[in-house]
């Protein structure tokens, strides 16, 4: 299953309104859950810059379906994963790509965003998700 557009609309609706509220100029890409760009935002005076980063903060977080700054934990020296940010065509290790998760359980695409710190991006990143469903998968064995 997939992200619908009618979903994919309400997760950028939702989190244009949370990067509106702090203040801040974001880069959003909704992915559906094969990683492909289903839909993508560009703020007014967002960085042209941030638009790849987006994208591949959503991708990071669909292919492994964690959270983007999860994978960065464990791509550091000396971690388990580290050097994995060059596979793929490139990815982003740090926080601001989140899973999907439907209601049942299921992962149906990736949300990725960029333009503020990682923080700020994590948050807006947080509220598009919690517009349709959560970004709770069961535990992986990765992760500790």
């Amino acid at each position: 299953m997939h992200v619908t557009i009618e979903q994919a609309k309400s997760i950028i609706d939702q989190a244009i309104r949370k990067a509106e509220s702090i203040g801040v100029k974001s880069c959003i890409a909704v992915l559906d859950s094969g990683a492909n760009l289903k839909t993508f935002s560009r703020m007014d005076d967002a960085w042209v810059g941030s638009i790849d980063v987006a994208i591949k903060k959503a991708k990071t977080a669909c292919f492994f379906a964690m959270p983007s700054g999860e994978i960065g934990k464990l791509s550091q020296p000396d971690q388990p994963l580290y050097g994995i940010e060059h596979s793929n065509q490139g990815l982003i290790t740090f926080p601001g790509g989140m899973p999907i998760v439907d209601e049942e359980g299921m992962l149906i695409g990736a949300i990725g965003v960029s333009g503020d710190t990682v923080e700020n991006d994590h948050i807006v990143a947080k509220a598009g998700v919690d517009a349709v469903g959560s970004c709770d998968l069961p535990k992986h064995p990765w992760r500790t």
